[in-house]
């Protein structure tokens, strides 16, 4: 089975990221159109049956009918696709969400505020969407799976061991309730960073489509996904494997009986044997007491003769018996090396079915770059710089790519006031869209902190919030900053 998985569209972004800049809201709203276009046309190019969209495809808040009306046109070049929408907490099934009031196109499926199961020929598809923009629970660890020979997935978007506060209200997932569900794969959707490269349990995000800020570095586009998975033994086999077990047994059996023959043929020859020394020993006798039982000796030597010729018939059967065991041997041999070849099936099978995959017998995960833009970060020590002016003449010396926006990070110790919007303006280069202060203050808070004044005070309640609220170090360092220099 063959499907490509996306989520986190978000069509009608109003990009806030990019506000600063003019119109690069715009620009990257149609960049945003171009890439799902192109993602459309690879998915009738590659012919693949199957498109899951794993929620927020568009904000809600934001999204005009003409906005759908292209993503819908879109839909109906590809008719062959069945398409599988689950909605998230930005583009919720709402009543007056087009998911609703829209007449989509007939290969598009929408899952809505409960759990349904799609059958198809060789794969059953669950999915859930919000119906709402948030979502507490959405029970899905109490599916129960309804045909497990066949590929079983789920669409869903939510937050897979949620652990902050904020993210348990966009449906909160627990990886091991889930796992224990018995899905081949999990589409999922809202984490807009990918982790196909990295996950045992098939529980994938794609990433956003596009990226959307600095917190979301690195390439962005979608999944293209192969699965199969392995029939399980079947009766015919099971009843030959049982077949050649009595089979084995019963050459078994052959030769432990052709063994006790020719221990007993053994016997009859050390019987003889010992039988031929008697007469040896007689002859010898004979010899030495007189030479006139000479007839005697003659007579015994000729019984003597035919012991020995029956000694040698008797190892002669001897060796046919031992030829027949070496052939029941080689038989044996053989046989049980088609059992244990039908053991490694059989291990096989049992290896696929009790897998994390529940009989999936390959994944083949492929990412498509579609994204031409990145969001990337460079740094600049500005130690060494005394003015305003300076440092913009220092970012403007940056060297960037035109298809990349850029984050500068001021690092180093700062003798100057930095005013991060006023430089953003006054930045020459357009794909500047951020500056984040990352300096030092040149104070000394040890010495500060240990004053028996209000500065001493201010600091220490300072350095408490700084180490109780670590995610806001630039705004509180920059309040330190300020209320520093009110002391002076």
């Amino acid at each position: 089975m063959r499907f490509v998985h996306m989520a986190d569209i978000h069509f009608d972004s109003p990009f806030t990221v990019l506000a600063s800049k003019k119109e690069l809201a715009s620009i990257r709203r149609l960049e945003q159109r171009e890439a799902f276009k192109k993602a459309i046309e690879y998915i009738k190019k590659e012919r693949i049956p199957f498109l899951f969209i794993s929620g927020d495809l568009y904000e809600q808040e934001y999204i005009r009918e003409s906005t759908i009306e292209y993503i819908n046109n879109l839909f109906k070049t590809i008719p062959e696709t069945k398409i599988f929408i689950s909605p998230g907490n930005h583009d919720p099934f709402l009543n007056n969400s087009f998911y609703n009031t829209y007449e989509w196109n007939e290969n598009v499926t929408i899952f809505k505020g409960e759990i349904k199961r799609i059958e198809l020929e060789d794969v059953d598809i669950y999915g859930y969407g919000f119906s709402d923009f948030y979502c507490i629970d959405s029970k899905i660890d109490e599916i129960e799976i309804k045909n497990k020979n066949k590929i079983n997935i789920l669409i869903i978007h939510g937050s897979l061991d949620a652990s902050k506060t904020l993210d348990m209200q966009y449906n909160p997932i627990n990886s091991v309730k889930l796992k224990k569900v018995g899905f081949d794969y999990v589409a999922l959707g809202h984490i807009h960073k990918s982790n196909y490269n990295n996950n045992e349990n098939n529980f994938i995000y794609p990433g956003s489509l596009i990226s959307f800020g600095f917190d979301e570095l690195g390439e962005h586009g979608f999944l293209d996904i192969e699965i199969n998975k392995l029939k399980k033994e079947s009766n015919s086999g099971k009843n030959k494997k049982i077949k050649l077990k009595i089979k084995n047994n019963s050459e078994k059996n052959k030769i432990n009986k052709l063994k006790i023959k020719n221990n007993l043929e053994k016997n009859k020859i050390n019987k003889l044997k010992i039988k031929n020394n008697s007469e040896k020993n007689k002859i010898n006798k004979l010899k030495i007491k007189n030479n006139s039982e000479k007839n005697k000796i003659n007579k015994l030597k000729i019984k003597n003769n035919i012991e020995e010729n029956k000694i040698n018939k008797l190892k002669i059967e001897n060796n046919l018996e031992k030829n027949k065991i070496n052939n029941l041997i080689i038989r044996n041999n053989l046989i049980k090396k088609e059992r244990n070849n039908l053991n490694k099936i059989a291990y096989q099978n049992d290896k696929i079915n009790n897998s994390k995959g529940n009989d999936l017998k390959q994944k083949n995960i492929k990412f498509i770059k579609i994204d031409n833009r990145t969001f990337a970060e460079k740094s600049i020590n500005i130690s060494h710089i005394n003015s305003e002016e300076n440092l913009i003449e220092e970012i403007n010396k940056v060297d960037v790519e035109e298809d990349k926006f850029y984050k500068i990070i001021l690092e180093g110790t700062k003798k100057i006031e930095i005013n991060k919007n006023k430089i953003c303006k006054l930045i020459a280069k357009e794909n500047i869209l951020k500056v984040k202060d990352k300096t030092k203050i040149e104070y000394n808070f040890d010495i500060l902190s240990k004053q028996k004044n209000l500065k001493g005070i201010f600091i220490n309640k300072m350095l408490k919030r700084l180490k109780d609220k670590p995610e806001e170090e630039e705004y509180i360092k920059k309040a330190i900053e300020i209320g520093l220099k009110s002391f002076e």
